[in-house]
């Protein structure tokens, strides 16, 4: 059994976790697969603009956290379609059961199942699930590991550490909203190899993986990241804020392969940084 001392009372048993977590996973599959690529009814969460929703998010989330409350009743759970179940546990669940909606409605095999525990607000572990490739990237303690298939491999960033060599992911330049943001993202792109666009959580796990450098967001809420902290620092990566800052809540973010790439990009986004 694999404990973690939190403080000088609690322990957690991550063996525990990473069977709950593969578990919820599992759940959440059944269902998000039983709607992907298939017509399904889309709806928009806002009044202005498009922030769609389909019955693939709510009942996923509804069978990750069946799982979860199996296992800790007492524990609180935050997620993207529901309305929070609030304890006085240090614990937490956080849940997106689609990250990348988007993608999900077009067909594209680039969203994943996001799902995050934290302990007094820091994420401890994490998993991304993209099952129609049948990959669970997952971090935990002093491990982060992908499943393929069987195959299970542990997770190294890349060891590149100049700009001009490096890869950058965001969802689109469109998601910075504010002047200085984009001129700072611009500024940090023009540095870089290369960049790609719309991967959504899917960008997170290459920088996991050693397949990316960077990803660099705006406007991110604490489902979207919090899940991806564990899998990409366990595997030897940095996850802040523009401001250097912890990222479990979300907002302006950047995940780097290494502390090189992830203070080199800091000297350009800093300045922009709203935190």
């Amino acid at each position: 059994m694999a404990e973690f001392s939190m403080n000088t009372t609690e322990t957690v048993d991550f063996d525990l976790i990473h069977r709950i977590l593969l578990e919820a996973s599992q759940k959440a599959q059944d269902v998000t697969l039983k709607y992907f690529r298939k017509t399904i009814d889309i709806e928009n969460k806002l009044q202005k603009g498009f922030d769609p929703v389909t019955a693939a998010d709510k009942e996923a989330e509804l069978a990750i956290r069946a799982v979860i409350t199996e296992y800790f009743p007492d524990h609180n759970i935050s997620g993207e379609e529901w309305e929070d179940k609030e304890t006085n546990s240090p614990f937490r669940w956080i849940i997106d059961p689609i990250d990348g909606t988007r993608a999900f409605i077009c067909g594209l095999p680039v969203w994943g199942t996001l799902i995050a525990l934290t302990y007094e607000g820091k994420s401890v572990a994490g998993l991304m699930s993209q099952p129609h490739i049948g990959e669970d990237f997952i971090g935990l303690p002093q491990k982060s590991l992908l499943n393929r298939q069987g195959l299970e491999i542990q997770l190294k960033t890349s060891t590149i550490t100049e700009l001009s060599a490096a890869n950058i992911f965001t969802t689109s330049p469109r998601i910075f909203l504010l002047d200085k943001s984009l001129a700072a993202y611009d500024a940090l792109e023009d540095k870089v190899k290369l960049a790609r666009y719309g991967l959504d959580c899917y960008a997170y796990a290459m920088v996991a993986l050693g397949h990316g450098e960077l990803v660099v967001e705006e406007g991110l809420k604490s489902v979207d990241i919090a899940a991806m902290i564990p899998i990409i620092e366990q595997a030897g990566g940095i996850v802040t804020t523009w401001s250097g800052k912890q990222a479990t809540e979300g907002g302006q973010v950047i995940a780097a392969a290494n502390k090189h790439i992830h203070e080199a990009a800091l000297d350009i986004l800093s300045p922009a940084a709203t935190d």
